[in-house]
């Protein structure tokens, strides 16, 4: 095993027990001893069902995450998957990219890596591609430079369930913040506690490998990123995570988790001023309606009025093309749609109790 470098001693030993966990342990999604890898946080666009349907069954039944981790506006993107696996997400991404763009998954463990590699001309012919759009690299996810993974290089970087088995989750924040293009975004989907976790649970080994032992307090999260530099986390969806073992949940005590999804943006820091938009539709699967977070959800040719941070993340994002901005009271009929200030708020389907 060869480690990332200036880990401590304590880290070295979380980054074996991952080794051991993935590499060893779970052969399948049957050896999982609770949901929190398989939770599900919101229903799948049959465009994406579709893409999943293409990829080979044994690159499905090794995976692991704990949402569907699939961001919008992906033609032509370039993407970095962290903690890639057995490439399920990578070959249903590349599918959406398309030949002109391009997906990268890196992980630390070889098992993971070589089916993932294996598959790599079986999914090009099902997907009809001249020449593979996907790569895989054994890294790991605190050490994306190191392994020659270039900075301002990716328009999207994503993470299914793994940031949480990290021992060092603001260096994984900001080795992913280097390799992003100005304008790009981390969108990922992990688990969260309803507080700091003591070592009794963080130190269980199987409570560790299910993604549970790791999982950062949301809190935490939002500091995290403003330390990196990324605009505050978005929270795209989120529900409960239960625990059917009662030996687990015992362990566990009152803690409560979640599995959520979050967007941060790389973008430049220090706009105070709203604007009113309206969404041009066009993004695939979401050509009448765009869920951008738990707060905003756009109709094709209605004017929003939306607060800074989102004003700033529209203007400065792969999203800049799909929107129209203007300042607060301006006319919108250059824009041919009637003026009219909605915002759809949506709020979650779960009671976060207790967060």
């Amino acid at each position: 095993i060869f480690f990332p470098p200036n880990l401590d001693s304590n880290s070295c030993k979380t980054v074996r027990l991952q080794t051991d966990y993935y590499g060893k342990r779970l052969q399948t999604q049957k050896d999982l001893q609770t949901n929190a890898c398989l939770a599900p946080t919101k229903p799948v666009p049959p465009f994406i069902r579709e893409a999943l349907k293409k990829v080979h069954p044994e690159v499905s039944d090794k995976y692991y995450g704990c949402g569907l981790v699939v961001p919008e506006c992906l033609e032509g993107c370039r993407i970095l998957d962290l903690g890639s696996g057995s490439g399920r997400d990578c070959y249903m991404l590349s599918q959406l990219v398309g030949e002109n763009g391009h997906v990268t998954g890196i992980d630390m463990t070889e098992g993971q890596l070589e089916v993932a590699r294996t598959y790599i001309d079986y999914h090009m012919k099902e997907f009809g591609f001249k020449k593979p759009n996907v790569d895989y690299v054994q890294g790991y996810i605190e050490a994306l430079t190191e392994a020659g993974l270039p900075k301002n290089s990716y328009d999207i970087v994503i993470s299914n369930c793994v940031v949480n088995l990290s021992p060092d989750k603001k260096r994984v924040l900001a080795e992913a913040y280097n390799v992003l293009k100005d304008g790009g975004e981390l969108y990922f989907s992990d688990v969260y506690s309803s507080a700091r976790l003591p070592e009794e649970i963080k130190t269980h080994k199987v409570l560790w490998g299910e993604c549970l032992g790791g999982a950062l307090w949301w809190k935490d999260l939002l500091q995290l990123a403003d330390e990196v530099g990324f605009s505050p986390p978005r929270l795209v969806t989120a529900s409960i995570i239960t625990v059917d073992n009662k030996e687990l949940q015992d362990i566990l005590g009152d803690f409560k988790f979640v599995s959520a999804t979050y967007r941060l943006f790389k973008i430049p820091k220090g706009n105070d001023k709203t604007c009113q938009t309206i969404y041009n539709g066009g993004i695939t699967g979401a050509e009448s309606s765009f869920q951008f977070d738990c707060h905003y959800t756009f109709k094709a040719n209605e004017v929003v009025e939306v607060d800074a941070e989102v004003a700033s993340i529209l203007t400065h994002s792969r999203f800049t093309e799909n929107f129209t901005c203007q300042p607060p009271g301006g006319s919108s009929t250059s824009c041919g749609a009637k003026p009219k200030v909605s915002v759809s708020f949506k709020f979650l389907d779960v009671k976060l109790s207790g967060f």
